[in-house]
């Protein structure tokens, strides 16, 4: 290696080495001396590549490489971030209005989390699971979640191109969405049968608990007894709106464990929690996530509620921006919302104490009529 090569790799190292000495904020437990071990072996293998490779190596390229892998290492959600977006996440830019109703996560490819319903994804029937393999041509494979997710916004009335996998499909799907300026999500409520009121929650935008509230005071003043709650998809709102929401229905216990790398503090019910007594089924699925999974968890382990569905996701974490010292970042969990029972939800989600299988279909063909998940969870009710 030159000694021009060997600068550069100083330069450009600089935010690997940075990164690994913020033992603060790793998940992992590790000791200095396994850190520095591990840098070493890092650095050793640097130089066979840039020594042996056939092609001249771009000590850049290959460095923002190994950064993403790292962020890759840790959870789908933490990501590397290039100092042209850290930039604009610092500056609190906010999103374009339009949108295609998309949210996504990390895995190898974006991977589709939930999808909005009345969106322009949902009429052209994108669902849960549903991998994103470009967005206007360019590939995701090393694009981060925060980064797919403002590439997949615009002005309304704007066009995005979407490759898209499904399943074991061999060939991904072309598809051209016009983008628009989404209408708020409201909770919406019905009768479901004789003494059944139904809530949906679409997502956990503050005031929610308020909302929900109001809704079940509606239904049970015309007769309702018992309640569905359906928080299927329901990926967007913060972490506490969730809590705040649990509170409604549980009446002591513990609601949720936040953990950080310093510690754990366990969040309770309080005198005046638990207003709402009537039985209670809670529909999910892999578009749970975030504070309407901490919500399900919540009612879960207290035995407030039966969870009806699909398995969900586990993802209950924050994040935190940790600027390098080349103005890039990482955007790094910082804190993580555990189970009642301090159990990890994270990566390991919610089984729910009925499970319904989805039935599988095909890119560009309808769903199957009816809800079959709907329907078991009334068959619950009426034991």
């Amino acid at each position: 290696m030159t000694s021009r090569t060997r600068l550069w790799v100083l330069v450009v190292s600089t935010p690997v080495i940075a990164f690994a000495l913020i033992g603060g904020y790793l998940g992992q437990a590790m000791t200095r001396d396994d850190t520095y071990r591990n840098l070493a072996i890092f650095g050793d293998v640097f130089d066979l590549v840039v020594d042996n490779y056939v092609e001249e190596v771009d000590v850049r390229k290959a460095m923002g490489g190994a950064l993403r892998g790292l962020a890759d290492g840790l959870d789908s959600d933490t990501a590397f971030l290039g100092a042209d977006l850290v930039r604009t996440y610092e500056a609190k830019e906010a999103a374009p209005a339009g949108e295609i109703g998309l949210d996504v996560t990390r895995q190898y490819y974006l991977r589709v989390v939930a999808v909005r319903e009345g969106s322009p994804a949902a009429a052209a029937g994108l669902r849960s699971g549903d991998f994103v393999r470009a967005i206007d041509g360019r590939a995701t494979r090393d694009m981060s979640a925060y980064e797919g997710q403002r590439l997949l916004r615009g002005a309304p009335g704007s066009k995005v191109n979407l490759l898209v996998i499904r399943g074991n499909a061999a060939e991904p799907h072309e598809v051209t969405l016009v983008r628009e300026a989404p209408a708020p999500a409201v909770v919406t409520s019905r009768a479901a049968g004789t003494g059944v009121g139904y809530v949906r929650v679409p997502e956990f935008s503050a005031g929610v608990a308020e909302r929900v509230k109001q809704a079940i005071d509606a239904l049970a003043a015309n007769g309702a007894t018992k309640f569905v709650l359906d928080v299927r998809g329901a990926a967007r709102g913060d972490l506490d709106e969730g809590v705040a929401a649990a509170r409604l229905f549980v009446a002591k216990g513990t609601l949720t464990v936040r953990a950080t790398k310093t510690g754990k503090e366990t969040v309770a019910a309080q005198a005046g929690d638990g207003a709402i007594t009537a039985p209670l089924v809670v529909l999910v699925d892999q578009g749970t996530t975030g504070a309407a999974e901490v919500f399900a968890a919540a009612l879960d382990g207290n035995d407030r509620a039966t969870l009806v569905g699909e398995r969900t996701l586990g993802r209950a974490s924050r994040q935190q921006l940790v600027r390098l010292p080349d103005g890039s970042g990482l955007l790094l969990a910082s804190m993580r919302y555990l189970l009642p029972s301090g159990e990890a939800l994270q990566e390991k989600g919610l089984t729910p104490d009925v499970e319904v299988d989805q039935p599988d279909v095909e890119f560009g063909s309808n769903a199957p009529a009816g809800d079959p998940t709907l329907d078991k969870a009334l068959e619950q009710l009426a034991k």
